[in-house]
């Protein structure tokens, strides 16, 4: 059986080892295996060029794999394992497309914070924004509720929480943007392709993109600016030069 290609399903996995454990049948038996799903594993797989992204696994995940002896020879371990699809993934990214919230358990691993779904046990990457207070310590192991983001993007869905905590430098901003404030930024950076400029205190900064046939004159680090926020997000801020 060595190099022949199996095909199992995920039934557990230590996220904070990386690895899994894999139910496969061979001759109507059931039988189950544990290999390596660490992110770097699966680069080492994307440049070899037998995967095309990599991915996070999740318990469901139906996956192909071959059998393989560890570097000591003392066991068999189940390597190259490839991501081929997850059912109950799927259904929900269905259901988020009619009412996208979930409930879950926030986790902490080596990796970051993921949150577990609670019907499907899936691990989803919690996408935190860059202006957002990570969750604490007691907040742990506790039940939150949840959307899925990009949905539709195979092996790529994540988690967003339904509360969140932003810094105060945020909410500054948020007030400025609804409120159509034009703001008095200071200039801590220029290029040739855009004027980078603190919004709200230090933390939030932002960036006014230069055309290619414009250029900046007599703007320099440490100037003071009039801006105003045309979009703001959890995730992304546009900003522009505002109107003398």
């Amino acid at each position: 059986m060595k190099n022949k290609i199996l095909l199992g399903k995920i039934i557990f996995i230590n996220h904070e080892k990386h690895y899994a454990t894999i139910e496969y049948t061979v001759n109507e038996k059931k039988k189950s295996i544990n290999g390596n799903i660490g992110d770097q594993e699966q680069q080492r797989l994307k440049e070899a060029g037998l995967i095309k992204q990599v991915h996070h696994f999740n318990t469901g995940d139906d996956v192909s794999f071959i059998l393989t002896p560890t570097a000591k020879g003392d066991r068999i371990v189940a390597s190259s394992i490839c991501f081929l699809y997850n059912n109950a993934l799927k259904n929900m990214q269905q259901k988020a497309e009619i009412e996208n919230r979930f409930t879950g358990y926030l986790k902490k691993t080596d990796a970051g914070y993921f949150v577990k779904e609670t019907g499907s046990y899936i691990f989803l990457p919690l996408m935190l924004s860059p202006w957002e207070i990570p969750p604490s310590d007691a907040q742990l192991n506790e039940p939150v509720f949840f959307k899925l983001e990009h949905i539709t993007r195979t092996g790529k869905a994540t988690a967003s929480l339904f509360k969140k905590h932003f810094i105060p430098e945020y909410n500054t901003a948020l007030r400025l943007f609804t409120n159509k404030t034009i703001i008095d930024a200071t200039v801590f950076k220029v290029t040739p392709h855009g004027i980078f400029v603190y919004v709200a205190g230090t933390a939030i900064k932002g960036k006014i993109n230069i055309g290619k046939d414009e250029i900046v004159v007599d703007i320099k680090t440490g100037d003071t600016i009039k801006i105003m926020i045309t979009h703001l997000s959890s995730l992304k801020i546009i900003i522009e030069k505002a109107a003398k």
